[in-house]
């Protein structure tokens, strides 16, 4: 019973990557876009989880940690592209050069 509710979730978080994919390609804005490939990293993250539960291991609790933390970084700094032009600002402008 339980195998078989894990292998609906799997098959419910495809669609949903799917679904994200289609919006990370057609997406009118960047913002769209951005948001998109933050749902697609976390659907990622939870259908590992699903997997690990479905195999019930624990060995992948390093991959989803360092796939969550790696969707986190991206989407701030796509985000911060988007606001400021930029990622990563040099700090001579506060010198005068």
């Amino acid at each position: 019973m339980v195998s078989a509710i894990l292998t609906a979730a799997l098959v419910i978080l495809s669609l949903a990557v799917l679904a994200c994919t289609y919006r990370l390609i057609k997406g009118p804005t960047r913002p769209d876009r951005i948001a998109a490939l933050d749902t697609i990293g976390i659907n990622l993250l939870a259908m590992i989880a699903v997997i690990g539960m479905l195999l019930r291991t624990q060995d992948f609790i390093e991959i989803i940690l360092v796939i969550g933390i790696l969707t986190f970084i991206g989407t701030a700094a796509l985000a911060r592209y988007i606001e400021r032009g930029v990622v990563i600002e040099r700090g001579d402008d506060e010198h005068g050069r």
